[in-house]
């Protein structure tokens, strides 16, 4: 429905006086043609209502256009509600300013021009003189002007601006219904579409669930969509549950620079994957701003849409808060934590090319003075992640005055290369994205019955509920002091503190009660919004490992309706239930809550506890593999992949003479002979006279193996002959190199049955 009324009665406004039958309200938002304006949706919460930017990189932007009926023709005063974005700042110029034009006439009063917050601007008179008319806005300089709503008054008065007051006002003036559509109900209700969201509606869609996902975008991944550019990290498909990640797999990017090309980052491929599953409801462009609890229980989750102001109401038995902010829980008064001072900032990233013929740029007073030594010179044509400010900034109340800080400081830069110290170099250099969406990295986290810490992670404590892997570094940022001497209340360089005990293959396992809150009894949560300190989010926070937070929350979700009960019952009573599902591949699928499972001829293999290998897989070998990672080392090993042919990730080498050995252990299934088979990569510097001994049923049998010549077997192995195996009495496979001289090469065991 479109976002203007044509009031037909007197209505009392929320500050006591009367509205005219004949005032028109038109939110930006509405407009049917946006032209070349973006619709900004980031800061709805901060300010009210979504709005129009025009985002044109120092180009004015195509005309936003609307058709619009007036009930009577005469003569409306005008009120346009905007602001210009670097006045708080005192900086000079006004570069976001547009027209409003009326049937192509400009109107006298340029717009962008006043007040450092969010005002109604008095654009004067205007005489309508038919019944239609058509709106535009339009543009004067490229550089985000900004526009929410516009009204036409008779009576002249201006519009409230507090948002008690503004917010009723609004409402009761578009005609937006009193009564809300009604959604659901719905198994699962996932608030949030970047990676933690995707994750938990197709992997609880898949399981069985009816599933809603709520996004406030036009379109899904979060960061790691086309309007961020933060390619995925962290790695996935290991540690405990090495199923947990092939959903994330189907849908993550294959960016080769962060940010990168916005093909790279697959906006179709993403929520094409989502609207197959018939289980999924999927809404777009849907603001989640309120719940309805019962206790401490939610009923359902209020959304409106950001493009025409309708509500829906979705009720559900459990929601997952993927929001990134901790949104949902913060508005069901669940526990939550922000850290005060020293939290990471918001990243806007950049992209610049070199033209064929020379390119000019506007001069931007208005943007911070910046000179070539100022900042990091992206000699990549990309201004990477750490262009990043706000560190002690509000991040939910202030997030768009962040966001316009990052504004000021890339348009600066880039005036510097253009017009300043580095205009020589750069006469063919044209700026050609800068995300205005932005990528926070920390705000609200939720806290659960476990809140997870940094000398956890490094320390590795055993949680029996440990099922995501974060192999990300614990990375926090800092503002980086060489870039900061200009602007230290509000630097906008970071550099990253890395405490890299983290395994970076196996990955710590993040366990499960973290994943849900402790006080909101329906309450889940994924994302970096989860129950973790400040330092522990350092290593969570990468999107492939939100993602697979997801996925374990749907299929605790699906566990939840299957059995009837809550999250944290899902710890307590059916823990093992969960990881029987973490077992399953990410195609996996059941029609129904708790029915039978098919998994489809495409799923991917199963890769290891460390990863895909990079190797020969084990499983794919003949007989039993014990690969290294598998054996018990003794001594100074290094592992190396120089070699290639290795099994599994790669090998291990040790110098003869010392105490090293390693040993594979096998207990056997059945007993009579078996040939056992040692793997190694020959090289000149490897012993000629490896040590090598067989402890079987029929007693302890040693072999010397010349590892500078090649393995006679395929895929690299040598035979260690023929030993009796008794059923259920271990099999020991040890190499030793004290008595070997020259490098001892360990690497993989096979086993192969002979009758």
């Amino acid at each position: 429905m479109p976002r203007f009324l044509l009031l037909s009665a007197i209505l009392l406004s929320p500050l006591g006086g009367i509205a005219s039958a004949s005032d028109v309200l038109v939110e930006a938002e509405s407009f049917d043609d946006h032209g070349g304006w973006k619709l900004d949706t980031q800061f709805i919460d901060e300010m009210g209502s979504p709005y129009l930017l025009a985002h044109g990189l120092g180009e004015p932007v195509k005309d936003a256009t609307k058709e619009v009926t007036f009930p009577e023709t005469g003569t409306y005063r005008v009120f346009v509600r905007t602001k210009d974005w670097v006045a708080r700042w005192k900086a000079p110029g006004t570069p976001g300013r547009f027209q409003l034009l009326v049937d192509g006439k400009p109107l006298e009063e340029t717009f962008g021009t006043k007040g450092a917050e969010w005002s109604w601007h008095d654009g004067g008179t205007v005489k309508i003189t038919k019944p239609n008319v058509t709106l535009s806005l339009h543009d004067l300089t490229g550089f985000d002007g900004r526009c929410d709503a516009i009204l036409f008054t008779k009576k002249g008065q201006a519009p409230p601006n507090e948002l008690a007051k503004l917010t009723p006002w609004r409402k009761k003036l578009l005609g937006l219904p009193a009564e809300t559509e009604e959604e659901g109900p719905y198994d699962l209700v996932v608030v949030g579409g970047g990676y933690s969201g995707m994750g938990a509606a197709l992997s609880a869609a898949r399981m069985g669930c009816k599933v809603a996902l709520i996004q406030n975008r036009p379109v899904l991944g979060g960061n790691g969509s086309s309007e961020v550019r933060v390619w995925a990290m962290g790695l996935i498909r290991r540690g405990k549950f090495s199923r947990v990640g092939e959903i994330i797999e189907e849908f993550a990017d294959k960016a080769t620079l962060s940010p990168g090309t916005k093909e790279e980052f697959g906006d179709e491929k993403k929520e094409a994957l989502v609207r197959a599953e018939k289980n999924i409801d999927l809404f777009l462009n849907h603001h989640a701003d309120r719940v309805e609890m019962e206790g401490n229980h939610i009923l359902s989750v209020g959304a409106f849409d950001t493009r025409t102001g309708a509500r829906r109401d979705f009720k559900g038995n459990l929601f997952v808060d993927c929001t990134g902010h901790g949104t949902i829980g913060a508005l069901a008064n669940a526990d939550w934590d922000m850290t005060d001072k020293g939290r990471m900032g918001m990243s806007n990233m950049w992209r610049w090319e070199n033209t064929d013929e020379p390119r000019t740029f506007p001069e931007t007073p208005w943007a911070l003075d910046l000179e070539m030594k100022d900042f990091p010179y992206p000699k990549r044509f990309h201004g990477q992640w750490f262009w990043e400010s706000g560190f002690d900034k509000d991040p939910l109340a202030d997030a768009e005055g962040i966001r316009d800080w990052n504004l000021r400081a890339v348009y600066g830069a880039f005036n510097a290369m253009k017009n300043g110290d580095g205009a020589a170099d750069h006469p063919n250099a044209r700026l050609i994205w800068l995300a205005f969406i932005g990528g926070p990295r920390e705000s609200r986290r939720l806290m659960g019955d476990v809140i997870l810490t940094q000398e956890d992670i490094v320390a590795k404590k055993d949680f029996p509920d440990g099922c995501v892997p974060s192999t990300w570094s614990i990375d926090l940022h800092y503002p980086k002091e060489q870039y900061a001497e200009k602007f230290k209340d509000n630097p906008f360089i970071s550099y990253a503190v890395h405490d890299r005990r983290v395994d970076r293959q196996f990955g710590y396992p993040v366990p499960y009660r973290c994943f849900y809150s402790r006080n909101i009894d329906n309450l889940f949560m994924a994302g970096r919004c989860i129950s973790v300190t400040h330092q522990a989010l350092g290593t969570v926070r990468v999107m492939k490992t939100c993602g697979m937070m997801g996925e374990v929350v749907g299929k605790a979700a699906a566990l939840c309706t299957e059995f009837n009960c809550k999250p944290r019952d899902v710890y307590t009573n059916y823990l093992g239930d969960l990881f029987d599902l973490l077992e399953l591949p990410g195609k996996a699928r059941r029609i129904t809550i708790g029915g039978p499972t098919t998994i489809p001829d495409d799923v991917l293999p199963n890769a290891g506890s460390r990863g895909p290998y990079t190797g020969l897989d084990p499983g794919k070998l003949d007989g039993i593999v014990i690969d290294d990672q598998q054996a018990k080392k003794v001594g100074q090993w290094t592992s190396g992949t120089g070699l290639k042919g290795y099994v599994g990730y790669n090998y291990l080498y040790s110098s003869g003479g010392s105490d090293a050995s390693i040993q594979f252990d096998f207990v056997p299934k059945q007993s009579g002979l078996h040939e056992v088979r040692l793997a190694y990569l020959p090289h000149e510097n490897r012993s000629s006279n490896a040590h090598v001994e067989v402890h079987a049923a029929d007693g302890i049998k040693t072999v010397s193996v010349d590892m500078k010549k090649d393995p006679p077997l395929a895929n690299g192995f040598i035979s260690l002959g023929e030993h009796l195996f008794k059923k259920g009495q271990p099999v020991k496979v040890i190499l030793s190199a004290k008595p070997s001289k020259g490098t001892v090469h360990a690497d993989a065991v096979q086993i192969l049955p002979l009758q």
